[in-house]
């Protein structure tokens, strides 16, 4: 078994799949080491396991929603395609969503993913309630009411404080998008002009190769003012963020309006392959770094070339959670989907970490990076509150694995090296 993409393979791990709390309860009391197991759309290490997994795709699926309170409860394991759908259904919605729908809600919060726009924050920000399993088969309760202490370190936790069952997400009446593409934009305008450009809609994505000019995808919220983007020219039929790829997959860029969940995501729900032929890497830098960033990646263009598909530019508005890249910052994320070819792409990622990393630079946690453990553990101000936490939630480590033991001071997998003696950091040793 292995990742969405086949670059790491997961051994013999069994996977469990519960269709009930109390059995997933069961079997966390019984397990030494277990991980929770969602869409495996992740590159790095960071649901790998040396015991077992546990998979919540047969719970059963719910959404419940709380009008007066503004939230709805769902079922961890569900996909955000699925949630939306019932959302949208009751008159609801999210505040956004991700580039692609079918990834589970734990999953993406989890690992601090997100969408775009000046003021929209990680899809984590969205979640104010957890339910989880702890490691004796605990189920735990928190809230961001009431567990002030320790919330805020809880949603990002890379399934290392245990099995998360249920989230609960703060929702909005449901809203329509309308989505347009131009084409031809010059590099120096996206970088010379950032501020308007990624002001231009409520959602904003750059897609560039860094040689040449740039594709920006606007979706607009009908029910709010949108400005003028006079830059470049309308594309004259549907594209995929990757170039000469089918747009077939794509939601509509024809300016109709639709749906929420139908326009904020790139890729239609029920459409990404069981596999994927692909790459990733991300960073997200503090705005003000993203002119610089520009600059150093348009000079990485040749060396980029061979190795890269396409580059996305998006904004994430900064959140309170520990362990989330965009943690006390407002942030411009630079994505990389690479061609999957593991040897001649790790070389690329540590040159465009050299050019981003002295930004200030933070990595996704489900995607690929040349950092080690302690080079990431040093750009979050919460670290070592986060080590605390796990300590007291998790104290045998059973819900660890290489990537997060490596991201704690004193912790290591069984029969693992020290962290300072590594050449290669754990997460990339199935590679």
């Amino acid at each position: 078994m292995s990742n969405w993409a086949g670059n790491i393979s997961f051994g013999p791990a069994g996977v469990a799949r519960p269709d009930s709390v109390d059995e997933l309860r069961r079997i966390v009391a019984g397990s030494t080491r277990v991980r929770a197991l969602g869409t495996r759309h992740s590159f790095s290490g960071v649901l790998a396991t040396t015991g077992g997994f546990v998979q919540l795709d047969r719970l059963p699926p719910a959404v419940d929603i709380d009008p007066a309170a503004s939230t709805a409860t769902v079922t961890a394991g569900m996909r955000y395609g699925d949630v939306a759908a019932a959302l949208h259904r009751s008159g609801h919605a999210l505040a956004n969503l991700a580039s692609l729908p079918d990834i589970t809600v734990a999953g993406a919060c989890a690992t601090g993913t997100h969408g775009s726009g000046d003021a929209r924050q990680s899809l984590a920000a969205a979640v104010v309630g957890l339910q989880l399993v702890g490691p004796q088969g605990d189920v735990v309760e928190l809230s961001r009411d009431s567990d002030h202490d320790t919330f805020a370190g809880s949603v990002v936790a890379l399934g290392a404080l245990g099995v998360v069952t249920r989230v609960t997400l703060s929702i909005e009446p449901s809203y329509e998008v309308a989505q347009s593409v131009r084409v031809r934009v010059p590099l120096d305008e996206v970088q010379g002009r950032f501020d308007a450009v990624f002001g231009a809609a409520y959602s904003v994505s750059v897609f560039t190769t860094w040689a040449g000019d740039a594709a920006v995808w606007l979706k607009r919220r009908t029910d709010r003012p949108a400005a003028d983007l006079a830059l470049g020219t309308p594309a004259d039929g549907p594209l995929n963020p990757v170039p000469g790829a089918d747009p077939a997959p794509c939601t509509d860029q024809s300016g109709r309006p639709g749906p929420w969940h139908e326009r904020l995501p790139h890729i239609r729900s029920g459409t990404v392959p069981g596999v994927g032929d692909e790459l990733q890497s991300e960073y997200f830098l503090p705005r003000a770094a993203a002119p610089a960033a520009f600059t150093g990646l348009r000079a990485l263009a040749p060396l980029l070339a061979p190795v890269l598909k396409v580059g996305e530019v998006r904004t994430v508005r900064g959140d309170d959670l520990w362990l989330s890249p965009a943690y006390e910052q407002d942030s411009a994320a630079f994505h990389f989907t690479w061609i999957k070819d593991v040897p001649r792409v790790l070389p690329v990622i540590a040159a465009v970490e050299e050019v981003l990393a002295p930004l200030g630079a933070r990595p996704h946690w489900a995607k690929l990076t040349a950092m080690t453990g302690p080079e990431i553990r040093s750009r979050y101000r919460r670290a070592a509150d986060f080590q605390e936490l796990r300590d007291k939630c998790d104290p045998d480590g059973k819900f660890g694995n290489a990537l997060v033991d490596e991201l704690s001071q004193d912790r290591q997998s069984p029969g693992s090296k020290s962290p300072r003696t590594r050449e290669v950091p754990p997460w990339k040793s199935d590679f």
